[in-house]
């Protein structure tokens, strides 16, 4: 049962509530009830310079920053400089120290959410997937786990796992690609971090990738459905187990686009999913002999050829 404000005085609920005097005053008697009340609200006044933001609270909590946005700094050098000279040599002095007496573990963390931004923005990876790898990050940095190991490669890792754990499809190679890190090196560290941190991540699947795939390559939604098509008839012959999630991807999209007259080279879908063209032609010839489908393309063709002539 919700509990109803009342006036003390003559008991009544006719009240009003003032946000603008902070009051709420009986509309029968005019008592004031409460005059201390706490807006919570934007301010509005027009006040404030038009560069500063309209809120009575500082920017949210990130963990993309190496203090979590909570550190209070000395200035920026451009307000700096816009001082008095005496001030301005005081605050650039009072800047320089405030970064000197920093911890090993910020100064580790301060250049390592700068490389993060960097290759999370390189990738456009979402924010929700920056705050996840930047928490595991931390994790690792806590327990000591980066000893022994480049912070580029670390910081690869956990991008890759975070992506694994939001079911966004980014492949190692994109990863070495974005932090000029060795593939293989990324993936023993991230093999690493998930045994040590016990984190429990998801095998990715084909049908991640195809939109992602499909959207690079211009492809129309026919032939995306289609290649989901086949990758689900590619499952019912547990075709998929065993094989590169990337690989019968791109060869099942590879096989909708001929099927839908939208040739594309090998060469085209093994850039985008970064495999190599042998991977392409092996995964493809497995589509069309287990699936029977070389009979669907002359098909496909055919009608095609006839449209055409019509």
């Amino acid at each position: 049962m919700a509990f109803v404000k009342k006036c003390p005085e003559c008991g009544s609920i006719n009240l009003t509530h003032d946000s603008h005097l902070g009051e709420i005053v009986c509309n029968d008697c005019g008592f004031v009830v409460e005059d201390q009340m706490v807006d919570t609200g934007i301010d509005l006044s027009g006040k404030f310079d038009k560069s500063e933001k309209k809120g009575r609270s500082g920017a949210p909590i990130s963990m993309q920053k190496f203090d979590k946005g909570l550190t209070t700094n000395v200035g920026e050098i451009s307000d700096i400089y816009r001082l008095e000279p005496g001030q301005t040599r005081k605050f650039l002095r009072l800047k320089k120290w405030q970064e000197r007496v920093s911890t090993s573990i910020e100064r580790n963390l301060r250049l390592a959410m700068a490389e993060l931004r960097v290759i999370a923005s390189y990738l456009n990876l979402p924010n929700v997937v920056r705050d996840e790898a930047a928490r595991i990050y931390n994790y690792v940095l806590q327990r000591g786990l980066v000893r022994g190991r480049s912070m580029e490669s670390v910081i690869a890792a956990c991008l890759y796992a975070a992506c694994r754990s939001y079911n966004i499809p980014r492949t190692l190679d994109e990863m070495a690609t974005a932090s000029d890190v060795e593939r293989k090196e990324i993936g023993r560290t991230y093999r690493f971090i998930i045994r040590k941190l016990g984190i429990t991540v998801k095998q990715s699947s084909p049908k991640d990738y195809i939109s992602r795939f499909s959207s690079v390559l211009k492809l129309s939604p026919k032939t995306q459905n289609d290649a989901l098509k086949v990758l689900r008839d590619a499952e019912e012959v547990e075709l998929t187990s065993g094989r590169g999630p990337a690989g019968i991807a791109a060869a099942a999209l590879y096989v909708a686009a001929l099927m839908n007259d939208e040739k594309k080279t090998q060469r085209e879908v093994a850039d985008i999913a970064g495999i190599t063209e042998v991977t392409i032609r092996n995964r493809y010839k497995e589509l069309i002999e287990r699936l029977k489908l070389e009979d669907k393309i002359k098909q496909k063709e055919r009608e095609l050829e006839t449209k055409k002539k019509k």
